[in-house]
């Protein structure tokens, strides 16, 4: 996309805006359109209009100023993916007070850390299992005054906890009113880093910050606001997460997406089915499992499977002349011809039908796949990012270059610095982080944000990202090498789900590889071993021998000092939020390393 906005045309166009004032808007405008939405437990949905959120929105901001609640002060939120999150939060933006949305499988050290960091007065949990974690850490949390419960346990409640009822039983404050009094310099949210390279930084997001990326946002787009209105998106990834935030919050109460609440990431691939959503954000092992399952089921039919996937090489080809513009009108026609017989049918069983707008993002994907979903008509593209910048730096959805993380979004200007390293600058840039001048001025040196990421530019200005700055790997031969861009190839190999490249002050590279639960079992099927366990599988001959292949294949693409010289095959799913990844999936060096160092001391005896 070209003739991107400029930050003093953005600037100009959000001035004086806050979520608030641009939501009472919408309730001015569009008080019927739903706008949050949850399976009701029958089948059926449960849904709320923009009015029934701005009602629901005033009984929380008129509970909060009744319970002492002032501007700048932290409520903080531990509650899945439901409706009842979004006017929580909205009524804390009301009353000009700070929502920190906690990841909600905080062990209680963790939420004794962010809640006392934060110096919360009030906590809102969704349930019983919340509370029975913040229980344990209570004495030590001088600052909490009140916790509230959405969904309390029965029978009496301990000292100083309240059914989230009491909250709401102080009337409705005036939402248009209240709105007209917040600032664009407010708060509007801390959100905590995930914490990878040291305890959690609580990054401060203005109400300018958000307004100024949802503005940029629907730029790129390149969509009106009427158009987004009652956009079909399932909400599904912790509302701690900025992206998650972003997409299915904020510019929900902007736009009026009609979003589509799922409690738990696991069920999503139902909830794509049922919701047919237009957008969609999602991280790269959502769109890698979707891909491996889809692959995991043509494999029972080898014949289907081999057709499908001539069919993939020849769409990959014409949409790479798309790209390029040198697409022809017979290309055009054949792609049309494999969509009818073949990949709409695909695309209809995983609810990716109807997508406008597909989005990956916080940590690498394989281009390999990218081009896989683009060649069977989702628009899947990737966009580069960070909680500093409010969520995106980078993002091409219509000209779209596998490989690289898209162009500067409008409104911000990206370089690399003299040692490789992306930095950033606009107004989506956060305020700094809470109590940590020293860390805040390490970030922002002269107005530009770096982000700790080594990168390139092309010549028409699209971002490859080559790694984090602080987890190259440093061989003792002094080699600076990649993990990142190992382990999206290695992730490519048929049975393997996860990787991560081992080799810091080691001779040589080696890799810790993960059986993908998914796809390993149906290889099994196939191959005589269905009765064996992932533990078994990893520890078959035939197995190894088969990703021994993979591995051999991957090394021909890099240099020698790159190449996987042993490997350990694991038969163990890595799961989000644990100790070994995140919860938006991204790798925990520090974690493996732990919990593998055995077998990580084997493979250099």
């Amino acid at each position: 996309m070209t003739g991107r906005s400029t930050a003093p045309e953005i600037d100009a166009r959000v001035v004086d805006l806050t979520i608030p004032k641009q939501f009472a808007q919408l309730v001015a405008e569009h008080p019927d359109s739903v706008l949050v939405r949850a399976m009701d437990g029958t089948g059926g949905w449960d849904e709320y209009t923009i009015a029934d959120v701005a009602a629901r929105a005033g009984q929380v901001a008129a509970g909060l100023i009744a319970n002492g609640v002032t501007p700048g002060q932290r409520v903080l939120l531990m509650m899945r993916n439901t409706p009842a999150f979004h006017w929580f939060d909205l009524g804390a933006q009301l009353v000009r007070a700070t929502p920190v949305s906690i990841y909600n499988s905080s062990s209680p050290e963790e939420i004794q850390y962010l809640s006392e960091h934060a110096e919360a007065r009030i906590a809102i949990l969704e349930d019983d299992g919340f509370l029975q974690r913040m229980l344990k850490v209570r004495g030590d949390l001088p600052n909490l005054d009140k916790i509230f419960v959405i969904n309390p346990p029965q029978g009496d409640l301990p000292d100083g906890v309240f059914p989230a009822s009491e909250l709401l039983a102080h009337g409705t404050a005036d939402i248009a009113q209240l709105a007209a009094d917040t600032s664009p310099d407010d708060i509007a949210t801390l959100i905590y880093t995930s914490g990878t390279t040291g305890p959690p930084k609580g990054v401060m997001l203005s109400q300018y910050n958000i307004v100024y990326t949802v503005e940029l946002l629907l730029e790129c787009f390149e969509r009106t606001r009427e158009d987004a209105l009652g956009w079909r998106v399932v909400s599904y990834l912790p509302m701690a997460h900025i992206a998650e935030r972003t997409t299915s919050h904020y510019g929900t109460l902007v736009f009026g997406y009609e979003v589509s609440c799922c409690p738990d990431p696991n069920l999503l691939l139902p909830y794509l089915k049922e919701v047919h959503p237009q957008l969609l954000f999602g991280v790269p092992r959502v769109y890698e499992k979707l891909y491996a399952g889809v692959n995991a089921a043509l494999a029972a039919d080898p014949e289907k499977q081999a057709s499908f996937n001539d069919g993939v090489a020849a769409a990959v080809e014409i949409k790479r002349a798309q790209r390029a513009g040198t697409v022809t009108q017979e290309q055009l026609d054949t792609w049309g011809f494999l969509d009818a017989v073949a990949f709409s049918t695909v695309r209809g069983l995983v609810g990716l039908d109807a997508v406008e707008m597909a989005i990956t993002g916080a940590a690498p994907i394989p281009a390999e796949i990218l081009e896989w979903f683009n060649a069977i008509g989702v628009p899947l593209s990737e966009i580069y990012g960070m909680s500093e910048s409010t969520g995106p730096i980078t993002w091409s959805p219509l000209t779209n270059k596998p490989g690289f993380v898209g162009q500067a979004i409008p409104g911000m200007e990206v370089a690399i610095a003299e040692d490789g390293e992306v930095i950033a600058r606009g107004g989506n840039v956060f305020q700094g982080y809470l109590k940590q001048p020293e860390k805040t001025d390490e970030t922002i040196i002269d107005g530009w944000l770096h982000t700790g990421d080594i990168g390139v530019l092309d010549d028409e200005g699209f971002l490859k990202i080559v790694d984090r700055k602080k987890e190259l790997i440093i061989t003792s031969g002094g080699k600076n090498i990649s993990p990142a861009n190992l382990e999206a190839a290695l992730k490519m190999i048929q049975l393997v789900g996860q990787a991560c490249a081992i080799g810091d002050n080691r001779k040589f590279i080696s890799a810790l590889l993960v059986l993908d639960p998914e796809v390993a079992p149906v290889w099994a099927a196939a191959n005589g071993k269905g009765h064996m366990s992932l533990q078994e599988l990893a520890a078959d001959p035939d197995v190894l021998a088969l990703i021994q292949q993979g591995v051999d294949a991957i090394n021909e693409q890099f240099a020698q000092v790159e190449q996987i010289k042993k490997f350990t095959l694991l038969g163990e799913e890595w799961m989000p939020d644990s100790d070994v990844l995140t919860p938006t999936s991204k790798l925990k060096r520090r974690g493996i390393h732990a919990r593998y160092a055995d077998q990580i001391e084997s493979m250099y005896d």
